[in-house]
């Protein structure tokens, strides 16, 4: 690989690394109230619930159990967010490989320049398409959660 084509690549990988950065960080800010919800709402429900569990008349089997009662709902929560974030995640990943796939069937026939441009707008239009459906899985975690404003 000539010097011009390798510095070309990696102009092109830091530039793939802050658009998948891009992603995140849209992500997180969409996800925020979400992310409240759980943290701050269902596990204030959580503490709330598990103090009226120590109760002195209550065995310590009986006190673990509604514990535990108690945590469900948290727990369920998380599962249900990580599960969704999984599948973004897994979905970005898979049209990324296509893109990856694209580029490297690019390079076997040598057209390595256009091969560049095609990947990056490849990985482009990827991320631009998850990013459309954040709102849509951020709405579905919201009505599962029922997140009020």
């Amino acid at each position: 690989m000539d010097h011009i084509a390798a510095a070309e690549e990696r102009i092109v990988t830091e530039r793939l690394r802050q658009k998948l950065n891009e992603v995140n960080s849209i992500a997180q800010s969409q996800l925020s109230g979400v992310q409240d919800h759980v943290n701050f709402t269902l596990q204030q429900a959580y503490f709330k619930c598990a103090y009226e569990c120590f109760d002195r008349r209550r065995r310590q089997e009986e006190i673990g159990n509604c514990v535990e009662n108690c945590s469900a709902p948290v727990m369920n929560a998380q599962n249900l967010v990580e599960n969704e974030m999984a599948k973004f995640q897994e979905r970005l990943n898979r049209s990324l490989m296509v893109c990856q796939d694209k580029f490297e069937g690019a390079k076997l026939q040598h057209t390595r320049t256009d091969a560049m441009k095609d990947l990056e707008s490849c990985v482009d239009q990827s991320i631009q398409d998850s990013i459309k459906t954040l709102p849509h899985l951020v709405g579905r975690l919201e009505a599962s959660l029922s997140v009020k404003d």
